[in-house]
């Protein structure tokens, strides 16, 4: 499996991470990584082809807010923790939004 390219969050505005955010998909998911755990792409409920449910992920990884991290043919997911430092409060505030 290819790495996943993560960007610099110093490089990702408030306008990209918010266009990630926006997204009803993209929020279901970063509701289910809100636990602090990593997950698999089964793990989002989401009624959504594989290769739509990847490019959400995509999304969410280029907008900084996640972290992919391949394990073989498998690929977790999880928030990344240095996305608050960069934002703060901005999760937070959109998880409190009724979904």
């Amino acid at each position: 499996m290819r790495q996943a390219l993560h960007p610099d969050l110093a490089d990702v505005t408030l306008a990209q991470a918010l266009t990630a955010l926006g997204d009803p998909i993209r929020l279901s998911i970063v509701r289910v990584l809100s636990d602090g755990r990593e997950h698999l792409g089964g793990d989002f409920p989401t009624s959504v082809a594989k290769s739509t449910l990847s490019h959400h992920m995509k999304t969410l990884r280029q907008a900084g807010v996640i972290h992919s991290r391949p394990d073989g043919t498998r690929c977790w997911n999880s928030l990344r923790p240095d996305f608050e430092a960069r934002f703060p409060g901005l999760l937070g505030t959109i998880l409190k939004i009724p979904g």
